[in-house]
Parts: C-alpha cells; structure tokens; sequence
C-alpha cells in the first residue's frame, strides 16, 4: 500500500516553511537549536497551522472588515492585497481580499526563499489577472507596495533575490506573472493604500 502524503511545517528552522517531504524537512531542523515542527495530513491543515503559529496550530481566520470601519474616501467594492515574508529571503505568501466584506479571494503560498517585494508583485499581478477572468476592468486594486506599483508600471522586476533551487516554485509564479503583465492590457485602478490615514491595509497579514 502506497503510503499517504504528508506536509511538515517548519515554524523555527534554517527556513520556516511548508515541506512535502521529511527529507526536506530534516534539512531545515537537523541541528537547528530549538526546531519547531510538525507533519500533517493535508496540505490545507499545514498551510492553516503555518499562519496560526506553533503554540496553536489552528486555521487562520481571515479578519472582516467593516464597511464602518473604512473611511469614506477607500472604495469598498474593490480588491486590497499583500504580501508577507518571514526572513529576507524566507517563506513567502500573498493574499487578495475584498474590502467591503473581507472575503479572501485568493491565497497562495507560502514559498521558500523569497521576499517581501516578490509577494507584493505576484499579489498585484494576481488580482489584475483575476479581475480580468471576472470581467471586473473597472474594480479598483489597493496595495501598500510603491515597489509592486513600480514593477507592474514597467512591466519589470528589481530583485536582490538571487535564483535558486530552493526559490524555484516563486521564481515560476514571477516569470508567468511577467509573461502576463507584457502580454495583457487592463483599465483596473491601482491605488496605493494610505496606512498612516487609514490603518493597515484589508489583507494585511498582521505580523508586525
């Protein structure tokens, strides 16, 4: 009998992150002082413990945000995305949500050794595409990332980030995002999220 998948999440190690296989695993917590680790069943639960921390491995809830809330200048029926890095580069993920009713509407993630700035431009990318596949050319995009703003607008990245078999999988994401971005038109406003004026962004992943 084939033996059943397993996911390891490695909360404290050389790179915290998700792994689909023990080997890999070992690789980030043998010898590592203090490793925080454990295997689960499912890609789904992993991902969930991942982003709920070690002390209590339970899913994520994603916070909703009030329309009350919001003031009034931010366009409520729209779509606000982030991006969030744990270590520079580090396990790397993004999300889009919808501001008037806080529904996450896409996650992905998290990669190994990424950045910040990679998840903010695959984030935005993301949406533009989504948006598209909606129909939605007029649906307002928020991000707090002047950089992602930058790369979409040029229709290019500026990573420090060097290419590796580790950061494999994101670089892919990049590459088609690119792909895309130079291959497609869109009318969807991109709106630079005022933090200070506003507080923190809809699909923040509240780990400052």
């Amino acid at each position: 009998m084939a033996q059943k998948q397993k996911y390891y999440v490695v909360w404290e190690g050389v790179e915290p992150g998700i792994y689909s296989s023990w080997s890999d695993c070992q690789e980030q917590i043998k010898g590592y002082p203090g490793a925080k680790y454990r295997a689960y069943s499912s890609e789904q639960e992993a991902r969930a413990a991942f982003h709920s921390g070690w002390e209590s491995p339970k899913a994520e809830a994603i916070k909703k945000v009030s329309r009350d809330a919001l003031p009034p200048e931010v366009i409520t029926d729209s779509l606000a995305v982030d991006g969030a890095c744990s270590g520079n580069p580090g396990a790397t993920e993004y999300r889009g949500v919808h501001v008037g009713s806080g529904q996450l509407i896409f996650h992905q993630g998290p990669f190994a050794g990424g950045s910040n700035n990679l998840a903010e431009f695959l984030a935005l990318v993301h949406a533009l595409a989504y948006l598209q596949k909606q129909g939605k050319p007029n649906m307002v995009i928020y991000t707090d990332s002047i950089t992602a703003i930058a790369w979409v607008r040029n229709r290019a990245i500026k990573s420090t980030i060097n290419r590796t078999a580790k950061n494999k999988a994101i670089y892919e994401l990049v590459d088609r995002a690119l792909v895309w971005i130079k291959n497609n038109q869109w009318k969807n406003p991109i709106i630079k999220w005022e933090t200070e004026k506003w507080g923190e962004i809809p699909a923040d992943f509240g780990r400052k």
